[in-house]
């Protein structure tokens, strides 16, 4: 995963997380991970009091990092996060690892990749840097 994260970062993209846990928990996860470095910022739905896939916390991120939801990218394992996005006007990515799929009423995201690497393949085809 560091290395798909980095992949991005080093050629100019802007790196966000965007979470249903708290704050300090989302901190923590990341620390510990080692992460943490990857992203400009870490975003969680306490800001608005609502969950995703509500809409209201996909405008929000773009609010928090200055730009429109048309200008947002999704990456998600979660079918109901990456609709979500998608129906808040965000482009989205969709990381269909084991177990994780789309469903017949999901609306489909432009990239789909079996692992993050994947994903990140295709982004960096797509998508220009902010």
């Amino acid at each position: 995963m560091a290395e798909s994260l980095a992949q991005l970062k080093e050629a100019g993209f802007r790196l966000a997380t965007l979470t249903n846990s708290a704050p300090k928990v989302l901190e923590a996860q990341l620390h510990n991970s080692g992460l943490a470095t990857y992203f400009d910022r870490m975003l969680s739905v306490d800001a608005v009091g609502k969950f995703k896939p509500d809409p209201a916390t996909y405008h929000m991120a773009a609010s928090e990092l200055s730009v429109t939801t048309n200008q947002l990218r999704l990456v998600a394992a979660h079918n109901w996060d990456t609709t979500g996005a998608i129906q808040a006007g965000c482009r989205a990515a969709f990381v269909a690892r084991p177990g994780m799929v789309l469903g017949p009423l999901d609306e489909k995201p432009d990239i789909i990749g079996q692992d993050l690497a994947d994903v990140v393949t295709q982004i960096m085809q797509v998508d220009q840097p902010l």
